[in-house]
C-alpha cells in the first residue's frame, strides 16, 4: 500500500490497494496508539535503530560516537540523528511504502534482534500532531551518495528530490514537523523535552535538546540506568537503587530486588511496596525495550500473586506488540516472567533466613501475596507457613503462635461460620482458625507438614456442641414445653433447639448452622415446591437424617431464663423467634428475606406485648 495513488489497472489485472492516509491515521490515533505523544517515540526509535545500523558498519567507533539531537521552538520539532541514513532507493522503498520496514530488508535481516521496531508505519505516527513530514538523509553505507529529500503530505502525496552533500554534510537523517495548530499541547518546548526524558531516559546513545533559545543543548539522558552504574560499597549501591525506585513510583520501597537475566538481556530492580494492596490488583510496570520506554502499565511481565511489587525492567530480547506499548505474549515473554518469579521468590527466602525485621514489616504488608504463592510452592510453605498471620480465636496471631497453645487446630470453612462459633469457642478452650479468607483454609490444613505435633480439622458443629455444658436433668424438665414450642416456631427454619450452659453468659443463644445444614433447607424449599412425583420423593428421602441448624440457648444468661419460664404459648413463640434472629444477626451472614421478616415481626409482637401490659 503506497502513499500515492497507483493508476487504474486493465480489467482483470492485478490492482494495489489505495490508501485514504487521513484515514489511516485516524485509525492509528484512536486504535492503535494511546496517545499522540507516540509520535516523539517513533522519532527517537528510529533514530535509535539508525544508529545501531551505523555501529553495525562501524563496530569500532566509541559508544558515544553518534547521537541524537532534538531541537523544538515552538514553530518546528526536528530529530536529527547520527545514523546509517537512506539512500534514494531506500527512501522510495521504506518512506513511501506502508507496512515495510529497513529492519526487514534483506540486507540486515540477521541483525534485525538489534532493533527496537518491526513494524514500518512509526512515521505515520507524525500526522498525528503535522500535516507534513520533512526528512533529509545522507546515507552512511554509500559515502558518495547525494542528499535525499523526502516531503510526505496528510492527503497521501509526496516528492522526492536529491541534493548536494552540503545540504545534509555527515550521514544521518534529519526529520522536522511543522505542527498543526492543534497539536501544539504536544509540540511546544517543555512539553517535547518533557516527552524525550520520559521515553528516552535510558538510550544507549547520547540524547540531547535544543529550546532554540541559544543555551548549550540539555542532556535527556545524562546517567546510566542506575544498575549499570558502579559504586564505592553494596550499600550505596543499594541506596541508589531506592532513590530511583522512589523517583520513579512515588514511594519508598522496602526494599530493592535486584533483577538480571543475562539470556534475555534484562536488567532492572523490583521495588516492594511499603503498604498492602487489595487482593488481586496488579500493579504495571515500567518495561524499556533497548532504553527506550515501552509501557508504563506491562502487567504481563510478572505473575498475578507478584503485587506486592513494582518493577523497572529494561530488555533486550522482548517482542514489542504493533503500537509498541506493550508486550506480545509469546515463550520468550513466558520464560521471563518464570524467571522473574523465580528471583522474588529467592528475594523471599533469603529475607526469611537473614532478616527477620524486615520479614516482619513484609508480611505485615503482603501476607495475602505470600499466602497465594505458598498455596503452590512448597519452598515457601515451609519458610513462612509458621509465620503468617491469621485470624483466631486467640485474636490475629501466627500459626506458630497459635500452635504453642493449640495442638488441635479447628478450621472453619466461612467467615461467618467463624463469627458465629469465635466467643463461645474461646471461651470452651477451643482453638478456632478462620479459613473463610483466600487461601486460608488450604494453607492451614497443611500445618501438620511443618509441625506434625499439631492436627488440623475442619469445624463441625457437632464438636462445639460436645464442648457446651449440658443442663441438670431438673432444668431441662421444666423447660421442655417451652422448647417444644420453640421447635415448632422454627421448624420452617429447619432449626432444632436445645438449652446448654456456655460461656461468656452475656451470649443469649449461639446460631450453628452448617453449609450441610444450609444445603438442605435448599433442598426442603425445593421438596416444598414441587409436591408429590418422583423428584419431590427423591428429595424428601435426602432430606431425612440430613444436619439441621441448631439454635442452642444458654442457661446462664438471665434473659433466656426468664424466656424458658414463659407460660403463654404465643409469647413463648414469639420470644422464640426474638432470640433466633438475635443470634442469626451475630453470626453475620446474609440474613434470608424470611428471617429479616421474622425479626422484624418478633420485635413489633414483642413491643406489643409490653406496651399491653403496661397499659
Amino acid at each position: 500500500m503506497t502513499l500515492h495513488d497507483t493508476p487504474l489497472s486493465p480489467a482483470g489485472a492485478d490492482r494495489t490497494f489505495q490508501v485514504d492516509l487521513r484515514g489511516l491515521v485516524d485509525l492509528l490515533s484512536h486504535h492503535l496508539y494511546s496517545s499522540p505523544r507516540v509520535y516523539l517515540r517513533e522519532l527517537l526509535q528510529n533514530a535509535v535503530d539508525a544508529l545501531t545500523a551505523r555501529h553495525g558498519l562501524e563496530p569500532g567507533a566509541p559508544a558515544d560516537a553518534f547521537g541524537i539531537r532534538l531541537y523544538a521552538d515552538g514553530s518546528v520539532v526536528r530529530v536529527e540523528d547520527d545514523g546509517v541514513g537512506l539512500t534514494e532507493d531506500d527512501v522510495h522503498t521504506f518512506l513511501a511504502t506502508i507496512g515495510r520496514s529497513s529492519k526487514r530488508a534483506e540486507r540486515i535481516a540477521e541483525q534485525r534482534a538489534d532493533f527496537i521496531g518491526q513494524f514500518g508505519i512509526g512515521l505515520l505516527s507524525c500526522f498525528l500532531v503535522a500535516d507534513e513530514i520533512h526528512v533529509l538523509s545522507r546515507s552512511a553505507r554509500t559515502p558518495d551518495a547525494p542528499v535525499v529529500e523526502w516531503r510526505g503530505r496528510g492527503d497521501g502525496s509526496y516528492t522526492v528530490r536529491t541534493l548536494p552533500s552540503s545540504a545534509h554534510p555527515r550521514p544521518g537523517t534529519t526529520v522536522t514537523l511543522t505542527p498543526r495548530v492543534d497539536a501544539g499541547e504536544w509540540t511546544r518546548p517543555a512539553q517535547v523535552h518533557a516527552l524525550a526524558r520520559h521515553f528516552g531516559s535510558l538510550l544507549r546513545h547520547p540524547v540531547t535538546f535544543d529550546d532554540g533559545t541559544g543555551g548549550s543543548g540539555a542532556s535527556v539522558n545524562p546517567e546510566p540506568a542506575p544498575w549499570a552504574g558502579t559504586y564505592p560499597t553494596p550499600g550505596a549501591r543499594s541506596r541508589a537503587l531506592a532513590a530511583y525506585g522512589e523517583e520513579t513510583f512515588g514511594f519508598t520501597p522496602l526494599d530493592t530486588i535486584e533483577l538480571d537475566l543475562p539470556a534475555v538481556g534484562l536488567k532492572g530492580i523490583a521495588c516492594v511496596l511499603p503498604e498492602a494492596v487489595p487482593a488481586g490488583r496488579r500493579h504495571g510496570h515500567r518495561v524499556h525495550v533497548k532504553g527506550m520506554l515501552l509501557s508504563e502499565q506491562a502487567e504481563e511481565i510478572l505473575p498475578e500473586w507478584a503485587f506486592f511489587v513494582r518493577c523497572v525492567v529494561d530488555a533486550e530480547s522482548l517482542r514489542p506488540t504493533a503500537s509498541r506499548e506493550s508486550l506480545y505474549e509469546d515463550d520468550t515473554l513466558v520464560a521471563v516472567r518464570d524467571a522473574l518469579a523465580e528471583r522474588l521468590r529467592a528475594w523471599i527466602a533469603r529475607t526469611a533466613a537473614s532478616d527477620p525485621d524486615l520479614l516482619g514489616r513484609f508480611l505485615q504488608a503482603h501476607h495475602l501475596a505470600v499466602k497465594s504463592l505458598a498455596v503452590h510452592d512448597d519452598e515457601i510453605l515451609r519458610m513462612l507457613l509458621p509465620w503468617l498471620p491469621f485470624e483466631t480465636t486467640d485474636g490475629h496471631a501466627t500459626l506458630d503462635e497459635f500452635a504453642r497453645t493449640h495442638r488441635t487446630v479447628l478450621v472453619t470453612s466461612s467467615v461467618e461460620e467463624f463469627r458465629q462459633v469465635a466467643a463461645i469457642a474461646s471461651a470452651a478452650g477451643l482453638g478456632v482458625v478462620n479459613g473463610g479468607y483466600t487461601y486460608d483454609r488450604e494453607l492451614v490444613h497443611r500445618l501438620p507438614e511443618i509441625r506434625p505435633e499439631v492436627s488440623v480439622a475442619d469445624l463441625d458443629p457437632a464438636t462445639l456442641t460436645a464442648h457446651l455444658d449440658p443442663v441438670d436433668r431438673e432444668t431441662e424438665l421444666a423447660a421442655a414445653a417451652y422448647l417444644a414450642l420453640a421447635r415448632d416456631a422454627l421448624a420452617v427454619f429447619d432449626c432444632d433447639v436445645a438449652l446448654r450452659t456456655f460461656q461468656p453468659a452475656s451470649a443469649p443463644a449461639l446460631l450453628l448452622d452448617s453449609r450441610e445444614a444450609r444445603h438442605e433447607r435448599t433442598r426442603s424449599q425445593l421438596a416444598r415446591e414441587q409436591q408429590g412425583g418422583l423428584w419431590g420423593d427423591i428429595l424428601g428421602h435426602l432430606r431425612q437424617g440430613a444436619p439441621r441448624a441448631q439454635l442452642i440457648l444458654n442457661q446462664l444468661n438471665p434473659l433466656v431464663r426468664t424466656a424458658v419460664g414463659i407460660d403463654e404459648p404465643e409469647l413463648a413463640r414469639t420470644s422464640a423467634e426474638a432470640l433466633y434472629g438475635q443470634a442469626a444477626m451475630l453470626s453475620r451472614r446474609p440474613l434470608r428475606p424470611a428471617e429479616s421478616s421474622l425479626i422484624n415481626r418478633s420485635f413489633l409482637d414483642l413491643l406489643a406485648h409490653a406496651l399491653r401490659k403496661d397499659s
